[in-house]
């Protein structure tokens, strides 16, 4: 961590950020791919769990 020194002898402390990643075309579009499947299965998950709600109500 990074400590500096401020007015009144205060120590203030900043987080180390983690590296850049710069990722290629290729990478990106599979990552995309994914992201999209994530979508999907959530909102299928989201109308299952509503209709089960209807069904027990």
């Amino acid at each position: 961590m990074q400590v500096t020194t401020e007015d009144g002898g205060r120590l203030n402390a900043f987080a180390k950020e983690p590296r850049m990643e710069v990722m290629d075309a290729e990478t990106s579009r599979q990552r995309g791919q994914s992201s999209l499947l994530m979508m999907v299965g959530g909102a299928v998950l989201v109308m299952a769990l509503v209709g089960v709600s209807v069904a027990i109500s």
